[in-house]
């Protein structure tokens, strides 16, 4: 079977939000020298990366239809940045649980109906929204850190669907968007 083809599974803040916080990552890249998070729209991750063949679109993008159809919409409030150092910075969710509580629902999904293995499931999630990750140096994140770590970021978004997003060699694509059934 051929697994070529890279995806992962997302919420993505409505275009105003998203513009927002990707002028915060450009200035991070341009400052700091970390690009790798301007690779992806801005993200809540609720499935990582895995490699399936394209042929398993179609079956990938019906159960996540299905499963999205059953969804009701919910509130994501956005409060400050937060670190996982030493490489690692991000926009804090303040209340995580409705978007772990979707995980886990998802989860169960991919496992039963997706064939996916222990192994390519998040286990333990902190939902967040990357601003700066693997390239951003020791010193670079000691320096950025200690800039980011009190600034003010406030905002919010209604998660009213899960979007599957495709690698296209470079950076991220959002493939497909699959609306909430209970808005």
């Amino acid at each position: 079977m051929d697994k070529n083809e890279l995806y992962f599974i997302a919420l993505i803040p409505h275009d105003e939000l998203k513009n927002n916080i990707r002028v915060i990552k450009e200035r991070i890249h341009s400052v700091y020298g970390a690009g790798h998070a301007l690779k992806s729209p801005a993200h809540i991750t609720l499935q990582m990366p895995f490699k399936r063949g394209r042929g398993e679109e179609g079956a990938i993008s019906t159960v996540l239809q299905r499963f999205a159809l059953r969804e009701e919409s919910f509130r994501v409030d956005l409060d400050g940045y937060g670190a996982f150092p030493p490489r690692v910075i991000y926009i804090r969710i303040t209340d995580p649980d409705p978007v772990r509580s979707l995980h886990l629902r998802l989860k169960e999904v991919l496992l039963k109906e997706l064939d996916f293995s222990e192994a390519e499931i998040m286990h333990e999630m902190q939902p967040h929204i990357t601003l700066a990750t693997r390239d951003l140096t020791r010193a670079a994140f000691t320096e950025a850190w200690s800039e980011y770590r009190d600034n003010k970021f406030t905002g919010y978004f209604e998660v009213r669907s899960i979007c599957l997003l495709k690698h296209n060699g470079r950076n991220w694509d959002t493939m497909m968007e699959f609306p909430f059934g209970r808005i």
